[in-house]
């Protein structure tokens, strides 16, 4: 059975990247986002590559991370494409990059066309010091396909492997988390994302091996968790 982690607030909250990846948003919500992050602590922000330097310029002299995306929701995108988002997005500071795999070419077993941007990622990002996350989308794969994501994403020394994406059919799983860290076996983190909306889901994450959550509902989740039970 699985075992509730006994986490702090504090230590729920530097495990959250605050993600605003909405198209409908406004500069007062990357503001807020902003602002809540360095009110409560979170990792990072997760935003759109536009977003970077603003957000940059909001945290700046904190120790909240910048990160963002690319080939960002499909992963449909050329190689070649994806590598100049990446590095224009590490060109303008970006801290984090979390990647969209082509998910019909590992689904189609091209896997060195799946390699070859993995390694591309996990390169650009070394170089600049950054923080590379590779979005395997998990609902689309079947679990023989998420554990050779998950090879393949450590064979090509990608520092995360990252669940979901937000805007599939469906997000993360505790079940799915669980198989990623077995199959990364402590050779890269677990990223889960994608309807995490309560405390109790992102303790579930937690307990089946994620080592780091996307969340837009992180004040709510770490609010539930520094605020004691009624009556307890």
């Amino acid at each position: 059975m699985m075992q509730t982690p006994h986490l702090t607030a504090a230590q729920l909250a530097a495990m959250i990247d605050h993600t605003f990846l909405k198209a409908s948003g406004t500069p007062d919500d990357v503001e807020r986002l902003c602002r809540e992050a360095m009110q409560y602590h979170f990792c990072s922000v997760m935003v759109h590559p536009c977003e970077v330097v603003r957000c940059l310029r909001l945290l700046a002299g904190t120790p909240v991370r910048v990160g963002t995306v690319a080939g960002f929701p499909l992963g449909q995108n050329t190689p070649e494409v994806k590598l100049h988002e990446i590095r224009n997005s590490l060109d303008n500071g970006a801290q984090e990059i979390d990647l969209v795999m082509n998910v019909r070419a590992l689904r189609a077993g091209d896997t060195a066309l799946v390699r070859d941007e993995m390694s591309a990622l996990a390169t650009a990002c070394r170089d600049a010091g950054a923080i590379s996350k590779v979005i395997l989308e998990t609902c689309y794969l079947t679990d023989d396909q998420k554990r050779l994501a998950c090879r393949l994403a450590v064979e090509a020394g990608v520092d995360f492997v990252k669940t979901s994406t937000g805007f599939a059919t469906a997000g993360a799983t505790a079940a799915d988390v669980r198989l990623m860290s077995e199959a990364v076996a402590g050779k890269a983190g677990v990223k889960a994302a994608g309807g995490i909306r309560t405390l109790d889901d992102a303790l579930a994450m937690v307990a089946a091996g994620a080592t780091r959550l996307g969340c837009s509902a992180s004040v709510a989740i770490v609010k539930a968790l520094a605020t004691p039970p009624a009556g307890g």
